[in-house]
């Protein structure tokens, strides 16, 4: 993976895009989100080879290009997270998005008025008064609020009539959806709680910025309403505030997030929990058995800091900007052990045919675990490097002081570089076990090793 310096390419095509969204956000402040960005539909990306000349995304190169690059300059980042977590379908064309795009709007515009007419109570923040910067968000989302009613009555009657057939259809999609009132109340609740606690020091909630908490806080009541089975859970407001920052657009945001949450949502819920932890403390074990002893102790409950950590991909224990592109880089899902399966299965095939003699391997594939997420490596890594003072921790109090004491320290490039090397070492020790047990002994066995290895984890 290559080392970002402070590269920072602007978009050829695309620029009066990017050119409007500098104009809007200005260099004095921020100002709210727009309800949608629709010109971006139609924006090129200019990263070499991800887009053909009729604006379609092959989606390989593009997750390849973020993975060897170490993310993308900050002036392609909105777009490409469009396609990255699937709101725009890498496959379409500009015109084929900008008319989802229109679609997405009016669902989402359907579905947030769904709940705000179940419970009109929570359609405003309830204020006491205190915080002053929370009255003073209030004020400019109304404000962001009655420039878009403007907007919209201003629309031509064309559009008008297009619109209201896409909110029709949109109506009977979601009329039938039954709301539970009571656990969305408590989602709403919590939401209420949590979204004013926001990391307000970023640039991104400075002067009229500040409206964009309730934005976060609309997004994030609709996405409870119509997903009770997950809901809302603490944490969700910082990783859909780096939605919002980034896409600076409430709908894409929505859509965004909530494709994120179908692989994700598992890690906001108790199994889940318990689920990244055991498997952090499994891959620790396999890289550094006395640091894992000295955790684990008695249960997995040294471990419950890194849940954190992975949950929310690191972004408090980087540099903000460094947390994002890591962040891109973690959903870009190219250097995982899941993806090799099918190269694993046709190595398997030749290699079979290979010895079909008494002796031939039997069924069964290498031990690699591929529940061992690169993010999981990630983590290895900052605790290895820490090797030293982990040790010298003796009780939980000690552990998460030292851990807290990690936040916005940690190098991305060094912490990127050790990760691949665990994950490569790692993956060489299973394929040599595999070979030392399950191949014959002969001149050709190093060869064999190196062709296993080669088939399974070599990266375009």
């Amino acid at each position: 993976m290559e080392d970002r310096d402070n590269r920072n390419p602007r978009r050829a095509a695309g620029g009066e895009a990017e050119s409007i969204s500098l104009q809007r956000n200005g260099r004095s402040g921020r100002r709210v989100a727009a309800v949608s960005s629709a010109a971006l539909s139609a924006a090129r990306l200019t990263l070499p080879g991800v887009m053909d000349a009729e604006g379609r995304v092959d989606e390989s190169r593009l997750r390849t290009h973020i993975f060897k690059h170490g993310g993308v300059s900050p002036s392609e980042r909105s777009l490409v997270w469009r396609f990255l977590f699937g709101m725009y379908p890498c496959s379409s064309t500009p015109l084929e998005r900008s008319l989802l795009q229109e679609q997405l709007v009016v669902r989402y515009g359907v579905m947030k008025r769904k709940w705000q007419h179940v419970l009109p109570s929570a359609v405003r923040l309830h204020l006491n008064g205190t915080d002053v910067e929370l009255v003073a968000a209030v004020t400019y989302f109304d404000q962001r609020e009655a420039q878009t009613q403007q907007q919209t009555q201003d629309q031509s009657e064309e559009v008008k009539d297009r619109l209201a057939f896409l909110e029709l259809q949109a109506q009977i999609l979601y009329e039938r959806i039954a709301f539970d009132h009571e656990g969305l109340r408590e989602a709403i609740r919590i939401i209420d709680k949590d979204v004013p606690r926001t990391d307000r020091d970023l640039s991104y909630y400075q002067n009229e910025g500040l409206g964009n908490l309730l934005v976060l806080r609309h997004i994030l009541i609709t996405y409870a309403a119509f997903h009770p089975e997950v809901g809302y859970a603490q944490g969700m407001n910082d990783l859909c505030s780096r939605f919002l920052e980034v896409l600076d657009s409430e709908v894409e945001t929505f859509w965004s997030f909530s494709s994120y949450m179908e692989k994700f949502s598992k890690d906001f819920m108790a199994d889940g929990l318990h689920r990244k932890i055991e498997l952090e403390a499994a891959l620790l074990k396999e890289l550094d058995l006395p640091l894992y002893a000295h955790l684990v102790k008695d249960n997995m409950e040294s471990f419950t800091f890194c849940h954190r950590w992975l949950l929310l991909g690191f972004q408090r224990e980087f540099e903000h900007s460094d947390a994002l592109r890591l962040f891109e880089i973690l959903s870009c899902d190219h250097l995982e052990l899941i993806s090799q399966q099918v190269d694993r299965a046709r190595y398997q095939e030749r290699l079979a045919r290979k010895h079909s003699t008494e002796d031939s391997l039997e069924s069964g594939l290498p031990a690699f675990n591929t529940d061992f997420t690169f993010e999981l490596f990630i983590c290895a890594a900052i605790l290895l490097d820490n090797r030293e003072s982990l040790l010298q921790c003796r009780d939980d109090v000690q552990l998460i002081q030292f851990t807290s004491s990690l936040q916005g320290k940690l190098d991305l490039n060094s912490t990127l570089k050790k990760a691949e090397n665990h994950f490569y070492n790692y993956c060489k020790r299973c394929a040599w076990d595999y070979m030392n047990g399950r191949c014959r002994a002969s001149r050709s066995k190093h060869e064999d090793f190196f062709y296993q290895l080669r088939s399974l984890f070599v990266l375009k």
